[in-house]
């Protein structure tokens, strides 16, 4: 069984899309950019983009009862791959307590919505 997930603590996607669908065990949340939910506004900067992003993910995965320790796949979307570095440094400070990292796929891309400067989507799975 499918369930679609939604929650006001996140922003309401921009697209014909859920913000993330549980099927079994899984989570799957689509990719999230720094948009803050109370303003409905993007961010401005790189580094805020990215907390407010990880704010969001955090927000849709806590609603359905999971968590960063339940994360097994991360894609992130760089408008500028030379933030790599950047983003590792607060990729690193997010995950610090997580007993295993999650496999993660980056990739700089020539656009994203609303013009965001990051783009990150994940996977989850809970036990039972």
């Amino acid at each position: 069984m499918k369930l679609r997930v939604f929650t006001d603590q996140a922003p309401k996607p921009v697209g014909p899309y859920s913000q993330a669908v549980k099927v079994g065990n899984f989570l799957f949340v689509a990719g999230q950019i720094g948009i803050d939910p109370k303003t409905g506004k993007l961010r401005e900067g790189f580094e805020e983009q990215v907390k407010q992003t990880f704010e969001n993910i955090s927000a849709i995965l806590s609603a359905c009862g999971y968590s960063w320790e339940d994360v097994v796949r991360v894609v992130v979307y760089l408008k500028d791959l030379s933030k790599f570095s950047d983003f590792n440094r607060l990729y690193q400070e997010l995950l610090k307590d997580v007993s295993v990292p999650p496999v993660r796929s980056t990739v700089e891309v020539s656009s994203l919505p609303l013009n965001a400067l990051v783009e990150i989507e994940v996977t989850a799975y809970k036990e039972g």
